[in-house]
């Protein structure tokens, strides 16, 4: 859909009298853009956290002006100031997502047989075409090798001579390392973007204590190709759990070996450790052959990537869920690659060319002046907000949640917001005040703490609150921002 078509979830533009009450929003927003005296108790948290208040900028506002009357916001403080704001990026790259592809929209994957087939054999090569799926787990991908085995429903092949082809062409292909961003590269959450991208490429490995052997039983998942993993490791005694993961001494180094020098401690019970896999490159080609070949499948040729013959059609499609349950495990638990897969789909739709950032941010851009106006454009990298160079202001953010509440996608969106002291990443640590009371996203870097969403009072009053501090201590600082919210519940539940 161009981005000057008319969209299915936009709200229309506004009559004059409401284009000039939202004018007036602006204005107070802008005229309240510096500084304001914040609520003691986060004035507190924040000298107690060694964080300057010119490292936090903040807003707090009705969520619908048009609504409520009120216009001027309850708190801004250097509202107008250019932040990192970490993962609350994913805010700006799920409400675009929503809005710009719609609740609805899915991605396929295609599987093409290039070759005859007779009697199970394929005589030539199968193809899987990734087209960017942000939710090909593992179980996915056994039910997409059981269609091409089954009989009844399927393709009925269980020989292939040839090779099976990944097809990666629908997104440019990134040269990040995973250890680029913090030196962290087997942790899930630096797995890089790839059209066809499998099980986060990553890896789970169950332990499960057996006393009587003295050992952990290890399984792994999925079954990778040429990988060597040991069935078990020492069990050490006592009822203390602890640092499972450093008290293992895991060795991850080579691609076709997983070693242990330690040992699992006897209290922890049974643990599930998802880890990053060390050559990301091999990942897909040692995923498929490897639950092709327990599946029972054979192959004479290798997995590797290629493309199908020019005019074939495909065989069948894997279909994924639909974005609005992506944008759910986006924002619920801030899932890095999911939010880059979703940045990159936004150009893949709209251009005749493969997904790429460049694009992307491009579209974000045009879309964000159409709908939020030319006023506080956030700077995107990847989406993700797992950047050190993503920017936007605090004011900014809160026009855009605004926007967002009067949209035809509000409720997808909200939905997608972790709920405080509930689920997601705020399940813990809510206080009773703001529990249950707060649909936030959170995000946090080195330097960057952050938080924006919707706060709902006792009162029924609805406000957007946006808070991101950027400091050395930024990470001290959450505390107050935790406060910010309290005081959010409280003050909007105030009679005027």
């Amino acid at each position: 859909m161009p981005l000057n078509a008319p969209c299915a979830y936009c709200v229309p533009r506004p009559p004059a009298p409401r284009r000039r009450l939202v004018a007036f929003v602006l204005a107070g927003m802008a005229g309240l853009a510096g500084a304001q005296a914040l609520p003691a108790e986060v004035e507190t948290l924040l000298a107690r956290a060694k964080v300057p208040r010119e490292a936090l900028g903040v807003m707090v506002i009705d969520a619908a002006p048009a609504l409520s009357g009120k216009a001027a916001p309850l708190l801004s403080h250097r509202a107008n100031a250019y932040m990192n704001p970490a993962s609350v990026m994913k805010l700006v790259t799920t409400y675009a997502a929503l809005e710009l592809l719609g609740p609805a929209y899915t991605w396929s994957t295609p599987v093409y047989v290039d070759g005859t087939l007779a009697n199970g054999v394929l005589q030539g090569n199968l193809v899987i075409q990734g087209r960017g799926d942000p939710k090909l787990v593992m179980e996915r991908l056994w039910l997409l090798l059981r269609r091409v085995q089954a009989l009844n429903g399927g393709l009925g092949i269980k020989t292939i001579t040839g090779d099976i082809l990944l097809d990666r062409s629908a997104f440019v292909v990134s040269s990040q390392n995973p250890a680029d961003f913090d030196g962290e590269p087997l942790r899930p959450y630096n797995a890089s973007p790839d059209a066809l991208l499998l099980n986060y490429k990553s890896v789970v490995m169950t332990f499960v204590p057996n006393p009587a052997a003295g050992t952990a039983a290890l399984s792994f998942e999925p079954p990778m190709a040429n990988l060597q993993v040991p069935a078990s490791v020492p069990l050490s005694p006592g009822r203390d759990c602890g640092d499972y993961r450093g008290a293992l001494q895991a060795d991850f180094s080579d691609p076709f070996r997983i070693s242990f020098k330690g040992s699992y401690p006897g209290g922890c019970g049974e643990k599930a450790w998802p880890v990053a896999y060390a050559d990301p490159a091999s990942y897909a080609e040692r995923a498929v052959l490897g639950m092709w070949q327990e599946m029972g499948g054979r192959l004479g040729g290798r997995v590797r990537e290629g493309r199908a013959s020019a005019g074939l059609k495909s065989a069948f499609e894997l279909t994924s869920p639909p974005l609005s349950d992506v944008v759910r495990d986006i924002n619920k638990y801030s899932n890095n690659v999911m939010a880059q897969q979703v940045f990159l789909t936004l150009s893949l739709q709209q251009s005749n060319g493969p997904g790429n950032n460049e694009a992307s941010r491009t579209l974000v851009r045009n879309w964000w002046r159409d709908r939020i106006g030319e006023a506080d454009q956030p700077v995107m990298d990847n989406g993700s907000g797992l950047s050190r160079q993503e920017r936007v202001t605090p004011q900014g953010l809160a026009r855009m949640l605004q926007t967002a509440y009067v949209s035809g996608v509000m409720p997808e969106l909200m939905a997608s917001l972790p709920i405080a002291g509930v689920d997601g990443t705020l399940r813990r640590g809510a206080s009773r005040v703001s529990q249950g009371w707060a649909h936030l996203k959170t995000g946090t870097l080195r330097d960057s703490t952050a938080l924006a969403g919707y706060v709902h009072t006792p009162s029924g009053r609805r406000l957007v609150i946006v808070a991101i501090v950027n400091h050395p201590n930024a990470a001290a600082a959450r505390p107050a921002l935790d406060a910010l919210v309290d005081w959010t519940v409280r003050e909007g539940s105030r009679k005027p």
